[in-house]
């Protein structure tokens, strides 16, 4: 399992929210290139940028912080945040992302999304699926900066998608994103369960090490961290067995 960490940015700010809310803000950095800079010393060569004026509002207002990040050497960048047209993913992989990472247009508008998968490749794309635990178990997917809930199913939204070469899947645990309260292990082992063919991107609530081992377990292919790893919650020989070798 890799280790991903993650740059949320707002207002060109390394910036983390607490489960989504914009209210609820803490900002670790004015310089983004610092904190990549911090990542790929502990040896991360994979990163994961979020503009979050783009989820939330549609615009790419930060757009020159991740041209900034993107032409970093040695690290290979996905981006979302915003990617509501094929517009914008083509100019996010032109700016230099190895992967561009499509959220609520791939719950609204799936027929058109399919053809971006197979035009761009499916190892250039993320669907990124944000849930929500309903009251029976069910994982509901949010959308729109996570401001809109919808009654479709993780699993009804992958299943859609199966016949069109989906490879990548990021999943976020609405309710556990920057609260270090834990991962859903349940939601990430019933997710590999139901779609052994996909690469699982696991995120939301990863509080330190214990938690990376028990992810590794469910068999997802990586995580993503942002608040853990900004505040220090791991040392480097708690995080090489998640990170490249080289």
């Amino acid at each position: 399992m890799l280790l991903i960490p993650a740059i949320d940015l707002r207002a060109g700010r390394c910036v983390r929210l607490l489960q989504g809310r914009f209210d609820a803000e803490t900002v670790y950095s004015d310089d983004p290139a610092e904190i990549l800079r911090r990542y790929k010393a502990l040896g991360a060569r994979r990163i994961h940028v979020v503009d979050l004026d783009g989820a939330r509002e549609g615009s790419q207002g930060n757009r020159d912080a991740i041209a900034r990040l993107a032409a970093s050497p040695g690290t290979a960048l996905q981006v979302g945040g915003g990617v509501r047209s094929r517009v914008v993913a083509d100019e996010l992989l032109a700016l230099g992302a190895e992967r561009v990472v499509v959220g609520s247009v791939a719950v609204t508008q799936p027929a058109e999304v399919a053809i971006w998968l197979k035009d761009l490749g499916p190892e250039n794309v993320v669907l990124a699926f944000d849930v929500r635990i309903d009251a029976g178990g069910t994982p509901r997917l949010a959308t729109h900066g996570w401001e809109e809930q919808t009654d479709s199913s993780l699993w009804q939204a992958v299943e859609h998608y199966s016949c069109s070469g989906l490879r990548h899947v990021l999943c976020t645990d609405v309710a556990r994103d920057g609260a270090l309260s834990g991962p859903n292990i349940d939601l990430y082992a019933e997710a590999v369960r139901r779609f052994p063919g996909i690469e699982w991107q696991a995120s939301g609530g990863v509080s330190g090490a214990a938690d990376l081992h028990s992810l590794a377990e469910t068999g997802v292919a990586a995580v993503v961290s942002g608040r853990a790893l900004l505040e220090g919650r791991f040392n480097a020989q708690e995080l090489e067995p998640f990170l490249p070798s080289e």
